[in-house]
């Protein structure tokens, strides 16, 4: 496969949330999220950075909520902000927040623009399967706008690689339908290697920055504020 980042647009973000194919697919991203095992590694590294006090987090790109709901979980935060230019957080979801003593607000924002306008800081932001959807300018700008609004940012995304690229093509011998094989192509084309996202980063000096392969298929990215 070419070694350069290749940004396509996804089938997922241009159905209406209502299409029976993008409920579908929303669906078989929770089964593939599993697989790939990034609840744990977003979980982890926001308990290795944040402890258990109490924190307040946000997720860009949040989609239904619920793989906020599954870090939530394991780090039982203060408050959770799922951010998403069109969200489908369902009452349901909002309620287990509520339970689980980890409030959660739904923000429908263009990601980028929240962050230039919205003056909230967060302990930290964390992303999941989202900033391969940018390209290069925006991808920078949304990075440079994370590190004034947190002290911790995690992402967990689609590692680019031959072997990836292949797994990408079998999720239809797990039941994903037409949409997510589609873009799950698409994603891991898009997606990182090596120290792609650190050379965006600003100010790498006043991070610890750490950014390597994660299980078969994921990349991830972990700065925290020195």
């Amino acid at each position: 496969m070419a070694n350069a980042r290749v940004v396509e647009p996804e089938w997922l973000d241009e159905l209406p949330v209502e299409d029976p194919r993008a409920v579908r697919s929303r669906r078989d991203l929770r089964r593939v999220n599993r697989l790939m095992s990034n609840v744990s590694v977003v979980a982890g590294e926001l308990v290795r950075h944040l402890g258990d006090r109490g924190a307040q987090i946000a997720e860009l790109g949040a989609g239904d909520g619920t793989f906020a709901l599954r870090v939530a979980r394991r780090i039982r935060p203060a408050g959770v902000t799922l951010l998403d230019r069109a969200p489908v957080v369902s009452d349901e979801t909002l309620a287990t927040f509520a339970a689980a003593g980890s409030p959660a607000s739904v923000v429908r924002a263009d990601a980028i623009a929240w962050m230039r306008d919205d003056g909230k800081r967060h302990d930290a932001i964390f992303v999941n399967l989202f900033l391969h959807h940018l390209g290069g300018e925006a991808l920078a700008e949304l990075l440079a706008l994370a590190a004034r609004r947190a002290d911790l940012f995690v992402a967990c995304e689609p590692r680019r690689s031959a072997f990836a690229l292949t797994g990408s093509r079998l999720l239809g011998l797990i039941g994903c339908n037409d949409v997510t094989r589609h873009d799950a192509v698409v994603s891991v084309r898009a997606g990182f290697r090596d120290g792609e996202i650190t050379a965006m980063w600003p100010d790498v000096a006043a991070w610890e920055i750490e950014e390597r392969a994660r299980g078969l298929f994921s990349h991830s990215f972990v700065a925290a504020r020195r």
